[in-house]
């Protein structure tokens, strides 16, 4: 889980400042679905941290929800298809 977490904060743009995020043509909101997905992230940290233990809903969970925002993201020219 730790290993997904780092990977999904290495290559989601979460960095990115709002006007390169929010430049126009959008299909679904990349602003909020990033903010959405990196409190997930946020959360999860926190509770692996205090020695939680998750099951594989909870990871199969947050892989579905990182791969609804991916195809967000590559829609709205934020990411290309094959990164």
């Amino acid at each position: 889980m730790r290993d997904l977490i780092q990977t999904l904060r290495a290559t989601l743009p979460f960095g990115v400042p709002e006007a390169q995020i929010c430049s126009g043509n959008c299909q679904g909101c990349s602003r909020t679905l990033l903010d959405f997905l990196e409190s997930e992230l946020d959360d999860w940290e926190r509770r692996l941290a205090a020695g939680e233990r998750l099951g594989l809903s909870e990871f199969s969970r947050l892989i579905q929800t990182s791969h609804k925002v991916r195809r967000v993201l590559i829609r709205n020219g934020l990411l290309a298809a094959g990164d």
